[in-house]
């Protein structure tokens, strides 16, 4: 697609945003880098997208000239911009409800996200992975997998590195390893993995996409363009993944954790095996190095992907064994005074939060609460079983958690109101034997500007007060 000269709106400045805006430069665009906040910084953005594009593109052209095709607009947009647009790139952040947007689709304005627009201009192979948890987990394991296997792999999307980023450096034989959220899902086109996965679907951003219906439909998107030639894993004891094998033209491998598959990836007698015509080991679960039975089913979609696309069994079966997960999903940060302190920032809804819990193998002090994103709480309380001795509660939803944990007779919360304090009351309370996991079930927004800073904060209050 050639935009050479032609007038690209750029919607949202943050990481994505700025990596299309600069990707776009090096096209020949004229870029509007836009940001409904008011109050950023346009020099510095304008800045930014500049250096950067000078940075990693290597143009040759007039500094000048350069600096001549980037316009930032901040604040309210102006209307009778639109007449001029070729394309608009939304980042993942910008609804596609605002009225804004709705105005550019009436008006038939092309309207992509940064994941298509990289696409578009990018080589290679994409396996691209989403689901309402695991995916960051699954795309590094089968990140490392394919480093393993090929020279040129990417890993990208939602695990923090822009799509838009590494686009013009893919080569034919690149493979593209993405985690996509239902955001950059909900504004592709064209977009076609070679082996996509959809690992799970349970309520998450309601506030976003309003109703369970349109949450699915955007997860469902990764699956729109594939056909025959292509392969989509799938997670079997999932009602609603199970449901979308059934209305794809791809060729379809489920993995399960809760029986034997004739064809598939399957958990059994704590053995993981692919079965493609006949059964073969990938792995005991006591081989490897991440926790929990959803832990297990990732690993599982990363093999049966890998697998997929034809990655030699003996490679599949060294790298996951030798995987040690990712930072902020039940990660252990340290033991003291015989109580061990788990990472879990990254569940930021209650089933990942659950999946937390069903990890724990001691008595637990559990850490909750942030931002509400409409979720409700109740199997994620029911999901204590026991286990949870105390819920210690911060952020917006702290009383609403507290008043549905007590209405299904968990009676032994506490309310705190700063994170440092949170982690205090833990360390007062648990024994030796007990664990303290930081497993919110709620995003970070009004506390902390992303789940990552947030487990960061705990690691440092863990190893701050546990030295003292």
């Amino acid at each position: 697609m050639d935009f050479n000269g032609k007038k690209v709106l750029v919607f949202g400045s943050g990481i994505s945003g700025v990596a299309a805006g600069q990707l776009l430069l090096s096209q020949g665009a004229q870029v509007i880098l836009y940001d409904g906040n008011a109050s950023l910084d346009g020099a510095m953005l304008r800045a930014e997208l500049l250096e950067g594009a000078e940075g990693r593109f290597s143009l040759s052209e007039d500094k000048n000239e350069l600096a001549g095709r980037v316009r930032v607009i901040l604040g309210a947009f102006p209307e009778e911009e639109l007449d001029s647009l070729a394309l608009v790139v939304v980042s993942p952040g910008v609804p596609l409800d605002l009225p804004v947007v709705k105005q550019m689709y009436r008006m038939q304005i092309p309207v992509w996200g940064e994941i298509e627009l990289a696409y578009v201009y990018g080589q290679g192979d994409v396996l691209a992975i989403t689901g309402t948890n695991g995916k960051t987990t699954t795309t590094a394991l089968l990140g490392e997998i394919m480093k393993n296997y090929r020279e040129s792999v990417y890993v990208v999307g939602n695990i923090g590195n822009p799509y838009a980023c590494v686009a013009s450096e893919t080569k034919p034989e690149s493979v593209i390893v993405a985690e996509m959220s239902s955001f950059q899902l909900e504004s592709i086109h064209t977009f076609c993995p070679v082996v996509s996965a959809v690992l799970n679907i349970t309520p998450d951003h309601l506030n976003r996409h309003h109703t369970m219906e349109a949450y699915i439909e955007a997860k469902k998107n990764i699956l729109r363009s594939q056909t025959a030639e292509h392969t989509c894993v799938l997670n079997y004891e999932d009602q609603v993944t199970r449901g979308f094998g059934e209305n794809t033209q791809a060729r379809v491998l489920y993995f399960s954790s809760r029986r034997k598959l004739e064809r598939g990836i399957y958990l059994e007698g704590g053995r993981i095996i692919y079965r493609d015509q006949e059964p073969v080991l990938i792995c005991r679960t006591d081989e490897l190095q991440l926790l929990g039975i959803h832990n297990y089913e990732n690993v599982m979609a990363a093999a049966a992907m890998a697998a997929a696309y034809g990655v030699p069994m003996e490679i599949i079966q060294k790298t996951v064994k030798k995987f040690k997960g990712v930072e902020h999903r039940i990660e252990f940060v340290a033991e003291t005074g015989g109580v061990a302190y788990y990472n879990d920032s990254k569940a930021t809804n209650p089933d990942a939060a659950i999946r937390g819990v069903q990890a724990m193998n001691r008595p637990t002090l559990l850490i909750g609460g942030g931002y509400d994103k409409n979720s409700d709480y109740e199997d994620w309380i029911r999901a204590f079983g026991g286990k949870v001795k105390k819920l210690v509660l911060l952020g917006a939803t702290a009383e609403k958690i507290a008043s549905t944990a007590h209405r299904l007779g968990f009676e032994d919360t506490i309310l705190v109101d700063t994170f440092e304090e949170a982690v205090k009351t833990c360390m007062r309370f648990a024994l030796p034997g007990d664990a303290v996991l930081l497993s919110p079930a709620c995003a970070s927004w009004g506390m902390f500007k992303n789940y990552e800073e947030r487990g960061d904060k705990f690691k440092e209050l863990v190893r701050q007060f546990g030295s003292h």
